[in-house]
């Protein structure tokens, strides 16, 4: 019998485990994420046998771990059977999506968002901006290295200075019409907040000694790096391309990808995220079952 619940910190070790056996690439696969983001979209997690499953807002991720994917999926059905509706995932990886396909057929309606496809690219590229058509970002990060500034990583240290970007870039952004910016920024915090027990990775980029720019993430599966967080101030040209080239030569080197998230249908969001050239899309898919 499935029973799901809140997300606690304890349950990291375990929910890292059972993804790690899956491998998916998209961004809703890390422990991390569902952490931060439980409060915004009304995150609960359940572990049945050698499976992850996650519930936000009524629909499910498709399971993450290892066993018999069909008895979890059934499983599912009759957990929303009992509650008089049909089981629906809201983001499954492709290969999730064939299965169910293939096991399924007609029973189950599939649909592809591109909204929610995540951008992907080569560690080299970030790390390196080599290329023309890397020649603006170059011409940015120019600009930038110009002032007096410096790198160094997210420890508890400095956590305080992360927090006063964030509250900095707050006030530059304000927008009351837009809830999701309060929810961007709880998330934020709670990231923040957690950042030692959820074992992530971060930058912070200053000038004059001022933080002006932090960015943090982790690793998704056994070659892509997600990032979760990137945050910088409007004072200084550049700051964005600087620590987003920073952060990934200096902290994730060990991966061949990086996942930079969705653009969740936002065109000022999709243009600078196309404008890093991603090397593919991770693609996501919606799956609503008949009865």
């Amino acid at each position: 019998m499935l029973e799901f619940r809140e997300i606690t910190i304890e349950d990291r070790e375990r929910a890292k485990e059972l993804l790690s056996y899956s491998d998916y690439r998209g961004c809703e696969y890390t422990f991390g994420n569902n952490f931060i983001w439980s409060e915004p979209f009304g995150i609960k997690v359940a572990f049945y046998k050698d499976f992850y499953i996650v519930q936000s807002e009524g629909e499910f991720f498709y399971p993450a771990g290892r066993g018999d994917f069909k008895e979890a999926v059934e499983e599912l059905r009759l957990y929303c059977r009992e509650q008089g509706k049909c089981l629906c995932f809201g983001s499954s990886p492709k290969s999730g999506m064939e299965f169910i396909k293939e096991t399924y057929g007609e029973e189950a309606e599939i649909y592809s968002n591109p909204d929610f496809f995540d951008y992907c690219y080569n560690y080299e590229d970030l790390a390196t901006l080599i290329g023309k058509k890397y020649h603006s970002k170059r011409n940015f990060i120019n600009r930038f290295i110009q002032n007096d500034w410096s790198y160094e990583e997210i420890g508890d240290y400095n956590i305080p200075d992360c927090m006063t970007v964030l509250n900095k870039w707050k006030e530059e952004n304000a927008d009351t019409k837009d809830p999701s910016m309060e929810q961007e920024i709880a998330a934020t915090r709670k990231g923040l907040e957690y950042f030692k027990e959820l074992e992530f990775r971060g930058g912070l980029l200053r000038v004059e000694g001022k933080p002006v720019a932090f960015t943090f993430g982790e690793g998704i599966n056994s070659d892509t790096f997600d990032v979760h967080v990137e945050k910088a101030l409007s004072d200084y040209d550049g700051t964005y391309p600087m620590i987003n080239r920073e952060f990934v030569k200096r902290s994730c080197s060990d991966y061949r990808y990086i996942n930079r998230e969705e653009d969740v249908g936002e065109e000022n969001l999709r243009k600078a995220k196309l404008s890093y050239h991603p090397a593919f899309m991770e693609e996501k898919f919606r799956i609503i079952f008949k009865h």
